[in-house]
């Protein structure tokens, strides 16, 4: 899983960052067919009393149209799990762990339940 996210995150932070992105969430969704997507926003606000920054949405970096997609017959919560760990590894040593620390906060949910924070300041 983690090298499949690193490659698609690369190619994502390959973009320009609007200058009035505050944090980054990666949300997941969970589709038909034991499909799973992943997109990453750009949000204008990090708030870590309040989960509700996460929908102030700057950028989505085209990643709606293209989020990271996989087939796994699993339970939300271990897809959750296992997004987590990936994330965590990039944010220690992949290609763009210092762009995206640079910023307020980083964190991964499931667009209608709560957010694990990855990385706040």
């Amino acid at each position: 899983m983690y090298d499949k996210i690193e490659e698609w995150l690369n190619h994502v932070l390959e973009q320009e960052i609007p200058s009035e992105t505050a944090a980054f969430c990666f949300n997941l969704y969970e589709d038909e067919d034991n499909t799973w997507s992943m997109e990453l926003v750009g949000t204008q606000r990090f708030d870590l009393d309040d989960s509700d920054w996460a929908c102030d949405e700057i950028t989505d970096f085209d990643t709606r149209e293209e989020p990271l997609s996989w087939e796994k017959d699993a339970e939300w919560d271990e897809i959750l799990d296992e997004a987590v760990a990936a994330l965590k590894q990039y944010l220690e040593n992949g290609l763009y762990a210092d762009l995206l620390k640079s910023y307020a906060g980083v964190g991964v949910g499931f667009v209608d339940g709560d957010i694990e924070i990855l990385y706040s300041k």
